[in-house]
């Protein structure tokens, strides 16, 4: 096994120009099954993947940046900072990286619930080129991702939350914290003047993708709180219809009456 160890982004994307290349952060996933006959790309010392910082519009989080660094930032969303507390224990936070968890493209990626949730972006990068896509066109299926095979995450950059947004984070699993998700959900409301200025709910481990569907969210947006009262019921039907739980540990129906049932709550939480 080979081990290369960066010291700036123009070095280790250089590096992804070789066939095969894996990179990683905390290794906390990839460890557990290392190919003895890989090229590893260990990114911990890059510095330009280890900032955390506001620019205004966006809260631009390093990839390479670890859970309890991103937990501990008071620049991040409450809402992530929530979803990093109950994932797996404190060592493993100490480890393991938001651009790791990002990159393996599974649906019960706590802190990639959040980022869809927030319609956060990803700026990937290659030793030619630059892009910036939103995170819910990274997802393209269960560990598939539209990464390029020389390309890095290097940057998340999460939208600031407004301060009249409020937040609702559940996770349910067999544990609070030291378990996989079985069921997670997330939602955003801003309500301001009594008219819903923003509204975006994500399911977790649900689908082969993180389901976060902004034109069902749209059909409240806009609307007064009386009016999106009248709209509740038919927009709870169109979530029906979207949640589409695939066979799991535990039966398709409990989840979707989980997903129903945590999607309401949320509802009845932000006053509608």
């Amino acid at each position: 096994m080979v081990n290369n160890i960066p010291a700036s982004l123009n070095e280790a994307l250089i590096a992804m120009e070789s066939h095969g290349t894996v990179p990683y952060g905390g290794g906390t996933d990839l460890m557990i099954e290392a190919d003895p006959d890989a090229n590893y790309l260990f990114l911990h010392r890059v510095p330009e993947m280890r900032g955390i910082i506001n620019d205004g519009p966006y809260i631009r989080i390093g990839a390479s940046c670890t859970f309890t660094e991103v937990a501990e930032s008071p620049l991040c969303p409450a809402i992530l900072r929530e979803a990093i507390d109950r994932i797996a224990a404190p060592a493993i936070r100490n480890l393991g990286t938001i651009g790791g968890n990002l990159g393996n493209c599974s649906p019960k990626a706590d802190s990639a619930l959040i980022f869809f949730v927030t319609d956060a972006k990803l700026r990937l990068m290659s030793s030619k080129a630059e892009r910036i896509i939103p995170v819910k066109d990274f997802y393209i299926g269960r560990n598939l991702s539209a990464l390029g095979p020389d390309e890095l995450i290097v940057e998340i950059l999460v939208p600031e939350p407004e301060p009249t947004c409020r937040y609702y984070y559940r996770k349910v699993g067999a544990r609070e914290a030291l378990a996989i998700s079985r069921i997670s959900f997330a939602g955003l409301a801003d309500i301001r003047d009594g008219r819903i200025a923003h509204l975006a709910v994500a399911f977790g481990a649900v689908s082969d993708v993180i389901i976060r569907r902004d034109d069902i969210d749209s059909m409240l947006i806009g609307k007064t709180v009386d009016e999106a009262k009248a709209l509740k019921a038919g927009y709870i039907n169109e979530y029906e219809n979207a949640v589409k739980p695939i066979r799991g540990r535990v039966s398709e129906a409990y989840r979707k009456e989980v997903c129903m049932n945590l999607l309401k709550d949320f509802l009845e939480f932000s006053g509608l």
